[in-house]
């Protein structure tokens, strides 16, 4: 049985039939999401693509049996044409999310948007503006409230089981082969390219569950140290060279080394083989090995490439309550892992993601004890984003059929304070201050 199978799918009760959605961005992220639709052929349905790059755009068209006259090479000749779908899925990269999503909810769709919502303060809220004009739902890929492991978390909160929250915890550590395929040699590497921070393009999934926690209580301080300390030309091990397989004596046992990671070990091929996406689905060992060799970017030392963005980051917050929380991103980790203390007035809360279960903690006074705890165990852990991603999906075509939205939905009103948080953490580290959030 798949793992969308293996969910427990809502009644719809509203509307039949499959939401019928139009994908803006063939890229990784929608990949995954409109697998939901092959799983769920009653559920949604694919019926259009976007996509300026011509062979991902037939690869997609052919996977949902799509007609030429519903693909698209950009978003303004899509909204010329009259409305055939009911709602969009926005994969775009970054720094387009906004200016890609204005336009279709201005023709009439409601949208299902990649994160970050925006790589700036002024954009999001124009959209948040713009939605709410035109009456159209958005809802955010913060996919991490969609694992079964937060989503139990929340509604502990949610009963009171460990009272009100004093502090929150949380800290993401980057997988050092993530580390190096997206913010070293990858699309996130240069915020000037890309136009999103590292803390943006991968640590508003947390932040988001902080203020998710917090539902109903504003941000209110943040500051936040954060530098590139490791992945610079400084630091490259003697031996290092310019590329794996070209100059570099240390490949062999180099952890970061491109052959092993995306040859070897298979991982990041979406990214790794992009630029060998003209010679078919499978280019041949040799073929890969040349590209490392010579001009694909993911054959580049990690300690010689052009990134800039941090390696490591420290938030913290202080929310209106009194309430603080902190949020510590590291990138380059042995084990790639989340993890959540959170401090109530009752009790508490710990555990990692990937273990698969967390602790619910309280004091005990009585004579040879120190406290009690229960392990809440979660059957899904490897899976990805602990479950969440077809989850999401689910929630959303759930919403688009007029059910009430979940505990986990993620509106685009109730994802704006994480951003907020983020672009606010960037700044304190920029400018050295304490930043006080104007919410």
């Amino acid at each position: 049985m798949s793992k969308t199978a293996e969910m427990n799918v809502k009644v719809i009760k509203n509307r039949t039939g499959p939401v019928k959605t139009v994908i803006v961005g063939a890229g990784n992220r929608t990949n995954v999401y409109s697998t939901y639709a092959i799983e769920n052929p009653a559920e949604l349905q694919i019926v259009g693509i976007v996509e300026p790059d011509h062979l991902r755009r037939i690869k997609a068209a052919e996977r949902f049996n799509v007609p030429e006259e519903q693909c698209f090479d950009s978003i303004e000749a899509f909204v010329l044409k009259p409305k055939f779908a009911d709602a969009v899925i926005n994969g775009t990269m970054d720094e387009v999310h906004v200016q890609t999503t204005i336009p279709v909810l201005k023709a009439g769709y409601d949208v299902l948007l990649e994160k970050p919502i925006g790589t700036a303060k002024n954009e999001i809220l124009e959209l948040n503006e713009v939605a709410a004009q035109y009456n159209r739902k958005v809802m955010i890929c913060h996919v991490l409230r969609y694992a079964p492991f937060y989503k139990e978390i929340k509604r502990r909160v949610i009963d009171g089981a460990i009272g009100d929250i004093i502090n929150i915890q949380t800290a993401e550590n980057v997988g050092y082969d993530h580390m190096g395929v997206s913010f070293v040699r990858g699309k996130w590497n240069n915020k000037e390219t890309c136009k999103s921070s590292m803390l943006l393009a991968k640590c508003c999934h947390d932040l988001d569950i902080v203020t998710w926690l917090m539902s109903g209580t504003k941000p209110k301080r943040v500051s936040s140290f954060g530098s590139l300390m490791h992945f610079r030309p400084e630091k490259a091990p003697a031996g290092a060279g310019s590329r794996c397989l070209v100059d570099c004596k240390i490949e062999n046992e180099c952890p970061f080394s491109a052959k092993k990671n995306y040859i070897d070990q298979g991982k990041w091929g979406w990214y790794a083989w992009r630029s060998l996406q003209h010679l078919g689905p499978d280019p041949t060992l040799e073929q890969k090995i040349e590209s490392l060799r010579t001009d694909n970017p993911y054959g580049r030392c990690v300690w010689h490439s052009d990134n800039d963005v941090v390696d490591h980051q420290s938030v913290a917050i202080e929310f209106e309550n009194g309430t603080t929380a902190t949020h510590n991103l590291m990138g380059g980790s042995a084990k790639a892992c989340r993890n959540i203390h959170i401090i109530g007035e009752k009790g508490e809360i710990q555990g990692c993601m990937e273990d698969g279960y967390f602790i619910v903690r309280y004091p005990d006074a009585r004579k040879g004890h120190e406290y009690k705890e229960e392990r809440i165990d979660i059957s899904i852990s490897q899976d990805m984003h602990g479950g969440g991603d077809l989850r999401l999906v689910e929630d959303f075509v759930s919403v688009m059929k007029g059910n009430e939205p979940s505990i986990s939905t993620t509106s685009l009103e109730d994802s704006i304070n994480g951003h907020l948080i983020v672009f606010a953490a960037d700044q304190a580290n920029e400018e050295n201050k304490v930043v006080n959030l104007n919410v």
